[in-house]
C-alpha cells in the first residue's frame, strides 16, 4: 500500500468514525463553524485543565471531508496545550494553501497530514480547512 492509499484510507476511517461526533458534558469552549460554499456546520466543543485540552468533540453536518478533518483534529489535538493546538492550526492551514512548510512541522499534525493533498482539489480546501479555522477561531476568541 502507497503512502497515497494510506492517506485515503485515514479520510475514508475517519468520516464514518464517530467517536468525536458527540456532545461533551459540561465543555469549557465551544465554537461554531459554517462554511457557507458548501453548506458544512460544525460546533466544536473542548474540555480544558488549564491550558491543555483534555477532550475535543463535535456536532454537525457536512460532507466527508470535513467530517473526516474535524475528526482527525479532536484526536490529535487532546493533550496539547491552547498553544501547540494554534501552532498545529497555522501548520494545517498553510499545508493546505500550499504555503512551504518543513516536514518536521508537518509531523507536529499528525494524521492531519492525510488532507495535503486536498489542495489539489479546490472545491474541497474549504471543507478541509472548517474544522481548523474553528479550533483557530476559539483560541483566538479565549486569548482576547
Amino acid at each position: 500500500m502507497d503512502l497515497q492509499e494510506i492517506y485515503s484510507q485515514i479520510i475514508l476511517e475517519n468520516s464514518r468514525n464517530q467517536d468525536n461526533k458527540r456532545e461533551l458534558e459540561n465543555p469549557d469552549i465551544v465554537e461554531p463553524g459554517h462554511n457557507p460554499s458548501c453548506g458544512d456546520e460544525i460546533e466544536l466543543q473542548v474540555k480544558l485543565d488549564g491550558d491543555i485540552i483534555t477532550d475535543a468533540a463535535f456536532t454537525g453536518a457536512g460532507c466527508a471531508i470535513s467530517q473526516a478533518a474535524t475528526s482527525v483534529m479532536c484526536d490529535e489535538i487532546k493533550g496539547k496545550t491552547l498553544e501547540e493546538a494554534k501552532e498545529m492550526c497555522e501548520i494545517y492551514i498553510g499545508m493546505i494553501k500550499r504555503e512551504d512548510i518543513l516536514e518536521d512541522d508537518l509531523e507536529k499534525i499528525g494524521d492531519a497530514v492525510a488532507f495535503q493533498n486536498i489542495s489539489n482539489m479546490p472545491q474541497r480546501v474549504k471543507c478541509a480547512l472548517l474544522s481548523w479555522k474553528t479550533l483557530n477561531d476559539l483560541i483566538e476568541e479565549r486569548d482576547k
